[in-house]
């Protein structure tokens, strides 16, 4: 089998699960890293086992060996970034958010369209087996017509005040912090298992924590130590922690999502449920071997994670047998798999999200950061 060779920019949480997921593809070899200084990407590089550390990532888009680049740097830094790989005639997978802003984004899909590189967004949840099952149920007919779709993704990372990251400032992370950051991922996966569009949003935001503390020194020199308050100063926040928002799809249907980063004891909580006309599918992120299935007319059933028992499209991104859990590193893993068979040519479909994907959900951020303001229902403007 072909081989291609990749190259990492950015080494916080994400950039090492992209480094892992891809290891365990096997034709995919990560040869290089890139970090903000050389020290710091020397020290990345031994840490992770990769052979060539770059201080610039510019010096890693001329590496000729190098064919593709997965961008794993915070959200200011990706419309830069993502522009200057494509100009470098590579291959690119981008974190979430595609940009900063619609112009930017729009703008990222015409370049590589034009370069003609091979694009994808990171919306891991699609390629988890049992959110494979539930879109071909759907497309099956096996839900029949859609009714409502409601939901959340809920946190507690930002539950205190005294909690702190680089997401709370919109010049780092953006004008919208809850929706952007994990709404986004809800809202694509609607998108995905029912193939329908939102079309019109509704919001609600609130600021819990109004004011937090921010270290007065870099997080890192704060790692395993007690933060003392008189190494904190008051940071004016208004980012939301909360919001709800309603939803209407292409057909009509109706729904709801809440997102929050205050909800004590869930830590990483996305839950959907769909409702049909023939039955209804629920699914949460923190049990995602179990997808559950109501019905009227007869008992609940409780579909368990099994390469066996899948529909054949979903049954391929199982990797384990029955009884054997499969959770989120199979997100990223699966997406890369796709991706980089069809930059070699063994799909000849695109099964990844794109930076389509990534734009459009950029267009549904904005239209509910333009409603929670309005308190009016806004179209979502493609």
């Amino acid at each position: 089998m072909k081989t291609i060779k990749v190259g990492i920019i950015g080494t916080g949480f994400i950039g090492p699960a992209h480094v892992e997921a891809l290891r365990r593809l096997g034709f995919v070899e990560v040869v290089a890293l890139a970090e903000a200084g050389q020290q710091l990407a020397e020290k990345k590089a031994q840490q992770l086992c990769i052979p060539r550390a770059y201080g610039d990532y510019k010096e890693m888009l001329r590496d000729p060996d190098v064919q593709a680049v997965h961008n794993c740097t915070p959200n200011h830094l990706h419309f830069r970034v993502n522009s200057d790989i494509i100009a470098a005639g590579k291959h690119v997978v981008s974190e979430k958010p595609l940009a900063m802003n619609t112009k930017e984004s729009r703008k990222l899909v015409g370049l590589a369209a034009k370069a003609g590189v091979a694009n994808a967004i990171d919306f891991n949840y699609r390629f988890y087996p049992l959110t494979q099952q539930a879109r071909a149920m759907v497309k099956d007919g096996d839900v029949g017509d859609i009714y409502v779709v409601h939901g959340s993704y809920l946190q507690d990372w930002l539950y205190l005040k005294t909690d702190y990251n680089w997401r709370l400032e919109p010049d780092l992370s953006g004008e919208s912090r809850a929706v952007a950051d994990v709404g986004s991922h809800w809202c694509d996966l609607m998108q995905f298992i029912t193939g329908q569009k939102i079309v019109k949003v509704f919001a609600d935001f609130v600021t819990i924590h109004p004011i937090r503390m921010k270290p007065a020194r870099p997080v890192e020199t704060y790692a395993g130590k007690v933060i003392k308050p008189t190494d904190l100063k008051e940071m004016k926040v208004g980012t939301e922690d909360y919001a709800t928002v309603l939803v209407e799809l292409e057909s009509g249907a109706h729904g709801a999502f809440t997102v929050s980063q205050v909800s004590a004891g869930r830590k990483n909580r996305l839950y959907f449920e769909i409702d049909g006309s023939k039955c209804a599918l629920a699914w949460d992120q923190e049990q995602p071997n179990e997808l559950w299935i109501g019905y009227r007319e007869k008992a609940n059933e409780l579909l368990m994670k099994d390469p066996s028992l899948l529909k054949p499209e979903a049954r391929r991104y199982a990797h384990f047998p029955g009884g054997h859990p499969e959770a989120y590193p199979e997100g990223p893993r699966n997406l890369f798999e796709d991706f980089y068979r069809y930059v070699l040519g063994d799909l000849k479909e695109v099964k990844h999200s794109t930076f389509q994907d990534g734009h459009d959900e950029l267009c549904i951020c904005e239209a509910v950061l333009k409603s929670a303001k309005s308190k009016k229902w806004l179209n979502v403007a493609y």
